[in-house]
């Protein structure tokens, strides 16, 4: 897609303009929100609504990223609220869930990391006890969510927890207390058993009889059906077991990450815009974006592990896949506020192709990598 390294060098150096100026512009609009998604061109703010909500960590590591970048303090002061914000959920069990990866190291672990910071280190800490807390030992695996009404979901776990359990490596890197690391790759280990077939499609969820560890079953969760492949799934399990070797060095988690990889490239479409499902009906265009910008970030963390010709390749695969969602997913108006576009958050939802902050938020990260302004989060 872009061939010469020079033209590759402008065209980032051009995203990453591109996006200073419209996320200036941006955060301006939004001060003091929790943003989710957007409808014509505005963000939500889920502050008061859900402040619970899984999501509500990337709106602070969009402001951090930026902040690493740019050094204005408009966005630490920014990011530093969205923290603040986040105690409603970390004082609430019933939001407390498998997430707090996503909500508290993209907050308070980098604010810990960046400036030291003794409450954001406290607030870390207690979201990685809670997660640690939801460790099933007869499964050895994180439960992912709480009960709903009538609906019991003791032993159930998700492929998306792989990119969680970068909280717990923290927690044990600070603490030197096995116990995190343990509770991490038993899961790891755990979902490369269960989650990930032969092929390097994923499954979204299985179930475990919680008094056993015995595997019950798999559900298609938000892809098409059972048996499919939901493509954030696949984006969650290439990043999070690449994560998992960058923090523990098996090569197990590494090979695991390189044959979803493998599955993932296999199957893009010859327009490089991913669909909701890998086995979605040949009918049906879905997008979801996301999907492209997170599997971007889970590449070029591969191909940062290994060398030569497969170096290039998972790199070279992450480029044309920013390259397309820039020339033909992402709106760069200013006076709009999401940038990435066509993001789906379940298949069988009501609503499909919306923006969705972390779309935004993993194509920064990603452009961030090959820029060199990254502040690594997970």
């Amino acid at each position: 897609m872009i061939k010469a390294e020079i033209r590759e060098k402008e065209w980032l150096e051009g995203v990453y303009e591109r996006i200073c100026t419209k996320m200036l512009s941006t955060a301006g609009r939004n001060r003091h929100t929790l943003p989710y998604t957007a409808k014509d061109g505005v963000f939500n703010d889920l502050s008061r609504k859900d402040p619970c909500w899984w999501t509500n960590g990337f709106w602070g590591g969009i402001l951090w990223q930026l902040y690493h970048a740019t050094k204005n303090e408009m966005y630490r002061e920014m990011a530093e609220e969205v923290e603040d914000k986040l105690d409603q959920c970390l004082m609430d069990h019933r939001g407390m869930d498998h997430d707090s990866g996503f909500r508290w190291l993209p907050t308070s672990v980098v604010n810990y990391r960046l400036t030291g910071n003794e409450k954001s280190y406290n607030r870390a800490r207690l979201a990685a006890d809670n997660m640690a807390g939801r460790y099933n030992p007869a499964g050895r695996f994180i439960r992912a969510w709480n009960d709903w009404g009538e609906e019991k979901k003791t032993g159930w776990a998700i492929i998306d927890c792989m990119m969680n359990l970068p909280l717990l490596y923290w927690a044990h890197e600070q603490t030197g207390d096995p116990r995190y690391l343990r509770i991490a790759t038993d899961h790891a280990d755990t979902a490369m058993k269960y989650f990930i077939r032969p092929d390097g499609s994923a499954k979204h969820i299985v179930e475990f009889n919680p008094e056993t560890g015995e595997y019950i079953r798999s559900y298609g969760g938000q892809g098409y059906a059972h048996g499919s492949s939901w493509t954030r799934g696949q984006a969650w399990a290439l990043y999070g077991f690449t994560l998992s070797y960058i923090h523990t060095k098996n090569p197990e988690y590494l090979a695991c990450a390189k044959r979803v990889a493998n599955y993932f490239l296999a199957n893009i479409p010859d327009t490089g815009l991913i669909p909701v499902d890998f086995r979605q009906p040949e009918d049906c265009a879905l997008e979801d974006s996301t999907a492209a910008a997170i599997a971007s970030c889970g590449l070029l963390e591969i191909s940062g592990c290994l060398e030569g010709r497969e170096r290039s390749l998972y790199r070279d695969a992450a480029v044309t896949l920013l390259y397309t969602l820039d020339t033909k997913r992402c709106d760069w108006d200013e006076g709009r506020d999401s940038i990435v576009q066509k993001c789906t958050a379940a298949f069988h939802d009501a609503e499909h192709e919306f923006p969705i902050i972390y779309g935004d938020y993993y194509f920064i990260e990603a452009i961030w990598k090959l820029t060199g302004h990254e502040i690594f989060i997970w």
